[in-house]
């Protein structure tokens, strides 16, 4: 069996790399090619490009990098087309993988297509639903709600675990630590996001620990494929840099997190935390989120249990006094932290323990052996 997979960022390359782990425990002899990252890699991945040359994120820059956008686009479908795979696994990264899909179905009708991971569409572009369903033999999805949304359009998806809470769940089952007086500040995985984020992040911690608490540490997470040279620039002299983000989360007292998978991961590690995002004419879109987003919440950790449990400090919300006072709340107030800390537990009992790559992969591997109306 040939596997040909596409994962455009960091998360991506993580999660790919867990599946392909699990797939080639049941089949030695499978081989492995795509777009990814090093985790994949790591495992016999044969990449076709890197996705640090891949992760632009937002209409202005896509437009910027536009040259590079269409040289993936002609690799991957070069690649495509010369390794014929059976099975086409798509991680995420809707705009590129729906494209590719596209190309797949009217090139290889043969090749299978497996959408792992499907884009956040319960939250905006819910449109997207039909092309998903009609281009993906089966779509395995890592949220519990999910398969009751594809239901209200006709469609069936998989609920197959949480590849966040597995990374956890192995990482608690060989780590402890006690909590430090630490503020971790989580960035963000790409460069344009961090440049706009790390600023006001760091502005706000240092103004807090200058203020109320000048024994705590600011600790900064390092990006994957990111050199620590690029974060210097911004660091002070008594700031730190790690590359190991949970035992980080594992000791910090609060976090301030640019939004993402990082507020699950934090929320699991039991990490009191709000989240932010920069989002160009902020102002202007915070006004217009409602007729955007279906969904009134922008993270994981507020979405899944559909209340809010940490704040959004998202778009025109997103200031260094906002964030300064909120991190100091959550420093400082007890109540409120465990009633946070409650509802990270909840989310824990809610994603539930099914072990998700080893899940994804049995159900790929029943795409072989099922009926066709079996599949979406």
């Amino acid at each position: 069996m040939t596997y040909f997979f596409i994962a455009g960022e960091a998360s991506g390359d993580l999660h790919a790399s867990n599946l392909i782990r699990a797939l080639q425990q049941k089949d030695s002899s499978a081989k492995f090619i795509g777009l990814g990252g090093d985790k994949m890699q790591a495992l016999g991945c044969r990449l076709v490009q890197h996705y640090r040359n891949m992760a632009f994120m937002g209409f202005l820059a896509v437009l910027m990098n536009l040259d590079k956008v269409r040289t993936n686009f002609r690799l991957a479908r070069q690649a495509l087309l010369e390794a014929r795979p059976d099975v086409l696994v798509l991680v995420d990264y809707p705009s590129f993988n729906l494209r590719m899909a596209e190309f797949c179905r009217r090139h290889l009708p043969d090749t299978r297509i497996v959408y792992y991971i499907p884009p956040k569409i319960w939250a905006w572009k819910s449109w997207r639903v039909h092309k998903i369903a009609r281009l993906s033999d089966i779509i395995l999805c890592i949220f519990p709600f999910e398969p009751a949304f594809y239901a209200k359009y006709g469609y069936k998806c998989q609920y197959v675990g949480n590849p966040t809470m597995d990374s956890v769940r192995d990482f608690l089952a060989t780590h402890t630590a006690e909590r430090e007086n630490i503020i971790a500040i989580l960035p963000g995985s790409r460069l344009s996001e961090i440049k706009h984020c790390l600023p006001v992040m760091l502005a706000a911690a240092r103004n807090v620990v200058t203020k109320y608490h000048p024994n705590t540490r600011i600790i900064v997470t390092a990006a994957p494929g990111i050199d620590d040279a690029f974060y210097t620039n911004y660091l002070g002299a008594k700031e730190e840099l790690t590359r190991d983000t949970y035992s980080l989360l594992l000791r910090a007292r609060a976090a301030v997190v640019n939004s993402g998978t990082a507020t699950l991961e934090t929320a699991l590690l039991h990490c009191p935390e709000t989240a932010v995002y920069h989002i160009a004419m902020g102002w202007f879109i915070g006004h217009l989120r409602p007729l955007l987003f279906s969904k009134p919440f922008f993270t994981l950790v507020n979405i899944i249990p559909d209340r809010e449990v940490i704040q959004e400090l998202i778009a025109h919300r997103f200031t260094r006094r906002n964030v300064e006072k909120e991190l100091q709340r959550l420093l400082s107030e007890d109540s409120y932290r465990q009633d946070m800390l409650r509802s990270f537990d909840e989310i824990r009992h809610t994603l539930g323990s099914l072990p998700a790559a080893e899940t994804a992969a049995n159900a790929i591997v029943h795409l072989f052996t099922d009926r066709p109306d079996d599949n979406v």
